[in-house]
């Protein structure tokens, strides 16, 4: 397992690691899905006995059990062992006593006495500002004081202009981006990446295949990538996008199956899986494979945003974006997810009011009172 620096931590780390998210399930007595309780353990003692040792879970994954069923996993022996990350989301930061109740359940949950990296998840561009006024990492400083916690980071969804801002404003440990080879100019983007590096933060990417989206090419990319020479699937060049941003410390994956698993620890072990491993071939691979994918795309949207701002918040870019990657990638189930976080903020389609403000200003001339009907109709119902 090939392994990198994390920042200025002074951590090593495995350059692969454990996204604690997409565990396998199963239905209860009732019906319900929930996780397969030892398919998932199986796959994480798998994961540290094979050189995974950086495992990224969060206070609201699966439905809030991903923590507790990490904590059970690694106890007896594998904890030590490994780098635990989580998350506590702004939206239970409900007061300065409520944050310190929700990590001293977290790290009950997890079975350790420190956590090894505790982040702020999910900074957004309309979140940032109120991060800052209520001092939220004033308090993070406290609980590492107290030696709850070792390293600060956060994670990020929102524009680039803001991720710098963030980066900027605190010495940070590290920061958790999503990239992947369709982001490259979109979110942190390759340039936040870089800026992020040459500031001594860990930088750990999420989303790598776009919610799975990655792992199965459609006929007009796989057409691309089966040209070059070397047989690779689209999982592999999906992550070799990555593997070749020297400042890049870990890479996630979410998996629901030993098979990924083991793919996965395969592809992050073979010797030539190292920063700047990309000819200029293999990048220009990449570049038409992304082209073939925004080809695919079914709504016309640029993300020009000439149509915002709604008046009932409706984020009308952000519906379709993640609409399109559905119809990409023949799923609609990783953009689900990313609706219900808009749906959270009260900015998916079901706010629209029908008043078509929006139309009168859209340069493509989308119909975009039905087409945000129908997104709405294909990405509803996530259960976290």
């Amino acid at each position: 397992m090939l392994r990198r620096a994390y920042g200025k931590t002074g951590y090593d780390v495995s350059l692969f690691g454990m996204g604690c998210m997409r565990y396998p399930q199963i239905a209860d007595s009732s019906g319900k899905m929930v996780i397969d309780k030892e398919k998932a353990v199986e796959m994480m003692h798998y994961a540290v006995d094979n050189g995974v040792d950086y495992f990224d879970t969060a206070f609201g994954y699966h439905n809030q059990q991903s923590e507790a069923l990490v904590g059970e996993a690694l106890d007896g022996g594998r904890r030590e062992k490994v780098k635990i990350a989580t998350k506590q989301p702004f939206w239970v930061m409900k007061t300065k006593e409520n944050m310190r109740k929700n990590l001293e359940n977290t790290l009950k949950k997890l079975r350790t006495d420190y956590l090894d990296v505790y982040l702020i998840h999910n900074i957004q561009d309309d979140t940032w500002g109120e991060i800052k006024s209520r001092e939220i990492i004033a308090e993070y400083e406290k609980f590492r004081a107290e030696g709850l916690i070792r390293a600060v980071g956060f994670s990020y969804h929102g524009k680039a202009e803001t991720f710098r801002e963030v980066v900027e404003h605190y010495d940070w440990d590290m920061c958790q981006i999503q990239q992947n080879v369709l982001d490259v100019d979109k979110e942190a983007t390759g340039e936040g990446i870089a800026l992020a590096g040459a500031k001594g933060l860990a930088v750990v990417v999420m989303e790598p295949l776009k919610g799975g989206g990655l792992a199965n090419a459609p006929a007009s990319v796989k057409a691309i990538y089966d040209e070059y020479p070397a047989d690779r699937k689209p999982v592999e060049w999906a992550f070799r996008h990555l593997i070749d941003y020297p400042a890049v410390s870990v890479i996630l994956s979410g998996m629901t199956t030993m098979e990924q698993l083991k793919e996965n620890i395969a592809i992050f072990s073979r010797p030539d899986a190292t920063a700047n491993c990309l000819s200029d071939k293999e990048k220009d691979v990449i570049a038409r494979a992304r082209a073939a994918y925004e080809a695919i795309v079914t709504i016309p949207c640029t993300g020009c945003e000439y149509c915002l701002p709604c008046p009932q918040g409706v984020n009308i870019p952000g519906v379709f974006a993640r609409f399109n990657d559905g119809t990409m990638f023949g799923t609609f189930e990783p953009a689900k997810r990313g609706y219900s976080f808009m749906s959270r903020g009260k900015s998916d389609a079901s706010f629209c009011a029908d008043c078509g403000e929006c139309e009168g200003k859209c340069p493509q001339n989308i119909e975009i009172r039905q087409e945000l009907k129908n997104c709405h109709e294909k990405l509803k119902g996530w259960i976290e």
